[in-house]
């Protein structure tokens, strides 16, 4: 729920106590290394302690291999692995799973965020539950921006989720507020899934904009059929959830809207 806004911070802002990066990925050999190197060095500079996550979701390049050689090298990186390829949920929801700090930070292995931007979550966890970007301009091909704004309108109307860029793959989570969702989904309709469950849960989420790239390596799969087909199957699913619980519960008051920066 909406908290009142606090005093500025005079000085340094603090630091997080604890972060754990998840870093889902499939078939993303061009970007792991380098991605880990970036996720280290923004965890270093806002968290006094880190974990970073990889999530090889069945790859069948090298992911894994180079993930797991740094990890040999550095004891804060895990890899965690699915034998196949399960879906971007269930990557997101094997990281969680696994997560052993505060706050959660999710993004994807392909390097199209800026993950300077994590700095300036720092003036925004004092009172957010949740804070979730918004790409302020979409570093995409026209037909996926087109399909973006498409799908962003479906889920607004069929939720009622006061989110802009619902997909955004930089979202910064209280572990402990994941940790009383129940997200099932196991395609892209997850990070739908996530805001929808945690504003009926009466969390705060934070809208922040956010640097979006073009990618530079490997292969985006997210506009393939299959994935978004399977999106639509789950978005009906977990409409037929969310009313089958809404039945069974207790009247609640409103969820808050998100509040934007």
């Amino acid at each position: 729920m909406d908290r009142s806004p606090q005093a500025p911070i005079i000085g340094p802002l603090p630091r997080l106590a604890g972060l754990s990066i998840v870093l889902p990925c499939h078939d993303e050999a061009a970007n792991v290394e380098a991605m880990i190197a970036d996720a280290t060095a923004a965890a270093c500079r806002v968290a006094d302690a880190h974990e970073i996550l990889v999530v090889d979701d069945g790859s069948a390049d090298a992911t894994r291999a180079l993930a797991t050689a740094i990890g040999e090298r550095d004891p804060r990186v895990r890899v965690l692995a699915h034998e196949r390829n399960r879906g971007y949920g269930a990557a997101l929801r094997t990281g969680f799973a696994a997560a052993r700090l505060e706050w959660i930070f999710l993004t994807d292995a392909d390097r199209q965020f800026d993950l300077a931007d994590l700095d300036r979550t720092l003036a925004l966890v004092s009172t957010a539950d949740i804070v979730a970007g918004y790409r302020i301009q979409r570093a995409d091909p026209a037909h996926r921006r087109v399909n973006a704004h498409a799908w962003n309108a479906l889920v607004q109307h069929s939720f009622g989720l006061a989110i802009r860029d619902v997909d955004c793959a930089f979202k910064l989570l209280r572990r402990d507020l994941i940790g009383r969702l129940a997200l099932g989904a196991d395609g892209a309709m997850v990070s739908t899934e996530l805001l929808v469950r945690a504003q009926a849960a009466g969390a705060e989420i934070v809208e922040l904009g956010v640097t979006h790239r073009p990618r530079t390596a490997g292969r985006s799969s997210g506009a393939n059929p299959a994935v978004v087909l399977r999106a639509f199957r789950e978005l009906r699913d977990l409409r037929g959830q969310l009313r089958a619980e809404a039945a069974e519960a207790p009247a609640a008051l409103p969820a808050a809207a998100a509040r934007p920066v």
